[in-house]
Order: C-alpha cells, then sequence, then structure tokens
C-alpha cells in the first residue's frame, strides 16, 4: 500500500518474473508457476482495499477473494497433498467452504498477500525437496505424481488471472495499472 495523502493503494512486492523459453522441466515449470504468481498481484496494483474486495460478478469473487483461494489452493496442494501433512487449510477450508471469498474475517489485503507470499515460499520450499516423479494422493483425483500437480497449479493460476482481469476492467477499466 502507498500514497499516504489519499486512499491507499495497492502496489506489487514481486517483480515480473523473466520466463526462460528454453529451460529444464522443473525449471521451466517453477517458473510459469511464479509467472502467475507475481501476475496476480499485478492485477491489484493501483487498486484500493474497497477496489480489491468488490464484487462486480453474480459470485463471491473478488481480486481480494482471489489472492485469498489461491493461498489456500497453494496451501492444500503443496501442504496437505505433497507433504501429507493434516495442518488445518487457512480459511477455514474444508468445513468453511467459502472462507477464502467470504472476506468477513477483519483480514486486510496487505495481511492476506502476506499470507500469500508466505505460503508461495512454503510451496517452493516443499517443491524444492521433491520429484517431478514422486506419487501423491489426492482425496478427488486419486494419485497424480509432483509434475501433473505443478501443471494443475499453473493452470489455476492462469484461469484465476484471466478471472483477475475481467474484474479488474469492470472495477477501473484497464486489466494492468
Amino acid at each position: 500500500m502507498n500514497d499516504a495523502s489519499g486512499p491507499q493503494t495497492f502496489a506489487s512486492p514481486l517483480k515480473p518474473v523473466d520466463l526462460r523459453t528454453i529451460a529444464p522441466e522443473r525449471e521451466a515449470l517453477a517458473g510459469w508457476l511464479d509467472y502467475h504468481r507475481a501476475e496476480l498481484l499485478r492485477k491489484l496494483d493501483g487498486l484500493t482495499e474497497e477496489q480489491a474486495a468488490r464484487r462486480v460478478v453474480p459470485s463471491l469473487t473478488t481480486l481480494h477473494g482471489l489472492v485469498r483461494h489461491l493461498t489456500k489452493v497453494e496451501f492444500v496442494w503443496f501442504v496437505n497433498v505433497i507433504k501429507q501433512s493434516e495442518e488445518p487449510a487457512p480459511f477455514g477450508w474444508p468445513k468453511r467452504r467459502d472462507g477464502d471469498f467470504l472476506l468477513d474475517d477483519g483480514a486486510t489485503l496487505a495481511e492476506d498477500v502476506a499470507c500469500s507470499l508466505a505460503a508461495c515460499e512454503r510451496s517452493r520450499e516443499i517443491f524444492a525437496g521433491v520429484s517431478l516423479d514422486d506419487v501423491c494422493t489426492h482425496h478427488r483425483f486419486g494419485d497424480l505424481d509432483v509434475r501433473c500437480i505443478m501443471m494443475h497449479m499453473i493452470r489455476e493460476y492462469a484461469q484465476h488471472n484471466g478471472h483477475a482481469d475481467v474484474i479488474r476492467e469492470l472495477i477501473h477499466g484497464s486489466t494492468q495499472s
């Protein structure tokens, strides 16, 4: 957040990721995921807390909610599935099904971005300790390797970054600041 003279606006703490177009598989998967992580936060650049929380589509989806949702997704796939930890997921998942989108717990955008950055760093650490060929079990999808999980995460972020573009355009009139 910045600009003490008016409403505080968000400024992404992440720099755009410079993707290598030729890279080993592991590096390419990690690079594309980091690219999409940074892109999500860029969608918030220049917006106020109120704008980030504004609902402009019939669902509960907001830009702030997308940050929280992808924080939960990071946690579930890396901590619960790859690491096989039974730690409770953020925002009350799975008992509180839409806790990530409800924004009713008083957390600020800055707090949730910090939580997201911490979740991403933890995911990177977990990923560094496994092989792409390691097999994990997900309650709904069954057995899948880490490679498949990384591709799923890239798809998840890419899909929601598209949603974020539409939401931002409806709020701000542009897809980037």
